[in-house]
């Protein structure tokens, strides 16, 4: 269970979970840098600590959730893991080139 507080990330702890996040699989490190595009002016303490759970996977098992391929389960299987989940795999009906479109599979 999470204990972070919902307060706002300062720039220190931005710059930490920015480099915490780097990965060594070049589709993760795509998706991870458009969420942060997107949502870093917003992230708070609570979405650090979810962020840091992902982190700790293998770079296929992150892979395959940003991808929907899985579902958390677990440990992981929290709240607010599937809400950074959802702020970083791109949405459904949008085609991603890491995503293969049905006519693909």
């Amino acid at each position: 269970m999470m204990t972070a507080a919902a307060g706002p990330l300062d720039a220190r702890a931005l710059d930490k979970l920015k480099w915490r996040c780097r990965r060594g699989m070049l589709e993760n490190d795509l998706l991870i840098e458009r969420f942060f595009q997107r949502h870093e002016s917003s992230l708070t303490e609570r979405h650090a600590a979810a962020l840091a759970e992902l982190m700790d996977l293998s770079d296929n098992d992150l892979l395959e959730l940003l991808l929907r391929r899985k579902e958390p389960e677990g440990k992981i299987n929290t709240p607010e893991v599937c809400e950074i989940l959802g702020m970083l795999r791109p949405p459904p009906h949008v085609h991603s080139p890491l995503v293969p479109s049905p006519s693909n599979l």
